[in-house]
């Protein structure tokens, strides 16, 4: 399993990026995708995860703000970015269980203006 993830870049504070992150390989029909996220000098932290049935959770730091979904035929899982905040600058990082947890490669978005 492969993922790929894509959409980062330089965003004003209050601006939007859609983050995207492809699922290539064995992937069972049942699983969870999800975002992680690790600013500088931090630990790695849950953003949001979402079931092949769509049944999604996030943390407290983005509820209201970030909204992820899933195209389960494309094997793609996406994370709307909605009021960046300067807070939200972090390497993203895509995962997928589906009993092995897989990691996509991260990428950078940094809040700034």
């Amino acid at each position: 399993v492969q993922l790929q993830a894509s959409g980062g870049g330089l965003v004003q504070p209050g601006g939007s990026l859609r983050l995207s992150c492809a699922a290539s390989g064995s992937i069972f029909n049942f699983n969870v995708m999800g975002w992680f996220r690790q600013a500088p000098g931090k630990q790695r932290e849950y953003v949001a995860n979402i079931t092949s049935a769509s049944n999604s959770r996030y943390s407290d730091s983005v509820k209201g703000r970030f909204t992820i979904s899933r195209d389960n035929a494309k094997k793609t899982v996406y994370l709307q970015m909605n009021r960046l905040k300067p807070v939200d600058t972090a390497v993203y990082y895509c995962n997928l269980r589906q009993g092995t947890t897989y990691w996509g490669q991260g990428t950078l978005v940094t809040v700034s203006s």
